[in-house]
């Protein structure tokens, strides 16, 4: 492994959008992209600290979009959308645990066929046994998205950092895909984002880290070794604080 050091954190939120669980621009699962995470989440695990993963299903669907382009409302587009990353947890859960990480699924909505429900000292029980907790349907309501749940979780959880690992390198003035000429930020305050309407994560999420003192580092997942200099306080992405 390219990284030795050990983790400057002891609990960490990594949150993974539905994309990373497949090809760019494609939909569903792709195994092997999903596998190609599970061994990234192994190696940082290998760092020493308690891993709490957050899934979105952007590979299934969006609830918001969903109801806007379609006859169903937002309330039931959004469950629609909890229950999808259900399917994605589940599928890093065995991807994981095939390539030998204990981890547990632990769902805001009950599916007690599938994971566990979401219980605080539950997922610390997991966390202090070395399992990875992977957490599946957003915060169990409608209109918050998954950033959303992953701020929440990380308060709850005590986390000292949150990684929303992304497709692109960190955050940046305009849509690098769109704009070759848009500026990556290498930090931010929670306030700038506001401020300036940087769409990285909602409102709501930057609200809850800045609140509770939760450093945000914005990265891209699909960089082998990113992952592991955050957690070894290396220069990388976007830092928010």
């Amino acid at each position: 492994m390219e990284h030795t050091a050990e983790s400057k954190y002891k609990r960490v939120v990594l949150k993974l959008s539905g994309e990373s669980f497949c090809k760019p621009g494609s939909f569903g699962i792709d195994s092997t992209e999903l596998e190609s995470i599970a061994k990234r989440i192994i190696e940082i695990c290998a760092l020493g600290p308690q891993i709490v993963v957050v899934v979105g299903a952007g590979n299934f669907i969006r609830g918001e979009t969903f109801s806007q382009t379609s006859s169903i409302p937002r309330n039931t587009a959004d469950y629609m959308g909890m229950l999808a990353t259900i399917i994605n947890a589940c599928a890093l859960q065995e991807t994981l645990e095939k390539l030998g990480q204990p981890t547990r699924v632990l769902s805001a909505i009950d599916v007690p066929a599938m994971c566990e429900p979401f219980i605080r000292r539950r997922a610390f029980h997991h966390l202090e046994r070395g399992r990875v907790a992977i957490l599946a349907g957003g915060t169990g309501n409608p209109y918050f998205t998954t950033d959303t749940c992953a701020a929440l979780r990380a308060a709850e959880l005590e986390a000292e950092l949150l990684i929303k690992a992304t497709k692109v390198d960190g955050v940046y003035s305009d849509d690098p895909h769109k704009n070759p000429k848009a500026l990556m930020f290498g930090k931010l305050s929670y306030d700038d984002i506001v401020k300036q309407d940087l769409k990285v994560l909602d409102h709501a999420a930057i609200a809850l880290c800045k609140n509770n003192h939760i450093p945000i580092i914005v990265l891209n997942i699909f960089v082998r070794g990113n992952i592991a200099k955050a957690l070894c306080n290396q220069s990388v992405g976007t830092l928010i604080c």
